[in-house]
């Protein structure tokens, strides 16, 4: 929650509104033109510019509609990164938010346009001073609410969403955990199984040779020996992949230290946590931020790189960041697409931002509430 805006800044917004009226009018009738003329192609380069021109008008007026009312409004698009042009016109023929924001041009270049008008006037007119320092707020909070009618998705669809998230979430879940369970196996049979075994053999062969050749059996009991220590190494490897054990005797800042401690080039930790998330989230978080250094080390070409890790509004947030050259796409990399589905389990969401030349930014959010236990503050360069 933020404070809702004051006259002065309310006035600012309603001039910028009246000044949109233009590019609002341009966009809304490109679009309408384009649908028409899109079943004989003509229209599809029409839509390819005019949508995005009006996701872009709607997105300033949603930052101010959310400004003036003290919260944040999100759009909730449908995701259309990386998709072919036909593709993208068919999810944004499919959204919800296309048909929102035509409704919503309709009504900001009429009552919208007559709300933000009379807030200028009444700046404009020096008899009316009084009156618009007070009803100035008022005003733009009604043409706010107008917006947020149109431009935000209703609690209905959001629970619709809500469910489909939900529902994709814990398929994708399920399946990465069948996928879990059959590494695990897999890891116990090729390697703690198989050493016992062979150590069961060695064991049978040097109860063989006690009696008739002593030396020969005191070599098998050494070599039983490694690989009892082989085989303990593959259970604690087997175990790591499972919950880091440094997570249980540090908590997750001290882990994170001990990721950016491994790196090869620096990394400053900036980590605040007034508690412990629950194990499975620190566990999530823990492997997510390994997997962003992987990246850092092998593909950024950084020479330094920062993690920010804070709680607050029962909602953990992490930041990694580096200087390299940028370009990073996550949905191209199975290590980043298995994040998303770690994340996806607690709710949780990943944002990259990579333009090319760097920086490279990835941003993880998880709802989570913290316990009592306090996790003493870091600050500083690895």
């Amino acid at each position: 929650m933020h404070t809702p805006a004051g006259p002065w800044t309310v006035t600012r917004f309603a001039a910028l509104q009246v000044l949109l009226l233009v590019p609002t009018v341009l966009a809304f009738v490109l679009v309408v033109v384009g649908g028409a003329l899109a079943v004989v192609t003509v229209g599809v380069p029409l839509l390819l510019v005019a949508v995005p021109a009006l996701r872009w008008i709607t997105g300033i007026h949603r930052r101010m509609a959310a400004a003036t009312l003290g919260h944040e409004l999100p759009a909730g698009y449908l995701p259309t990164d990386g998709l072919p042009a036909m593709r993208r016109l068919q999810t944004w023929a499919l959204d919800p938010m296309t048909w929102r924001e035509l409704l919503w041009a309709l009504v900001s270049m009429t009552v919208g346009l007559a709300l933000s008008l009379f807030t200028v006037l009444l700046l404009l007119l020096v008899v009316t001073g009084a009156l618009w320092w007070y009803g100035a707020p008022h005003l733009m909070r009604l043409r706010a609410t107008l917006d947020r009618m149109f431009l935000t998705r209703g609690h209905t669809e959001q629970l619709e969403q809500r469910v489909a998230d939900l529902t994709v979430s814990r398929a994708v879940t399920v399946d990465h955990s069948a996928a879990e369970l059959r590494r695990l196996e897999r890891d116990l049979h090729d390697g703690a199984q198989a050493r016992l075994v062979s150590l069961g053999m060695t064991l049978g062969l040097a109860d063989d040779l006690l009696a008739r050749d002593p030396e020969e059996a005191q070599r098998l009991v050494a070599e039983a020996r490694e690989t009892t220590g082989a085989a303990l190494a593959d259970l604690r490897g087997v175990v790591r992949g499972i919950h880091p054990p440094v997570l249980a005797d540090r908590g997750l800042v001290g882990a994170v230290e001990a990721l950016a401690l491994d790196m090869a080039l620096p990394v400053a930790v900036d980590a605040h946590l007034e508690g412990r998330p629950p194990a499975p989230v620190e566990s999530a978080v823990y492997f997510a931020v390994a997997e962003c250094l992987t990246n850092v080390g092998k593909h950024a070409g950084a020479t330094r790189a920062w993690i920010e890790l804070r709680h607050r509004d029962d909602l953990l947030r992490v930041v990694v960041g580096d200087d390299g050259v940028g370009g990073a796409e996550p949905r191209h990399g199975t290590g980043m697409l298995g994040v998303m589905r770690r994340l996806s389990a607690f709710d949780g969401t990943m944002v990259v931002s990579s333009p090319d030349g760097g920086p490279t930014i990835v941003t993880l959010e998880i709802p989570c509430a913290l316990s009592s236990e306090r996790t003493t503050p870091s600050s500083g360069t690895v």
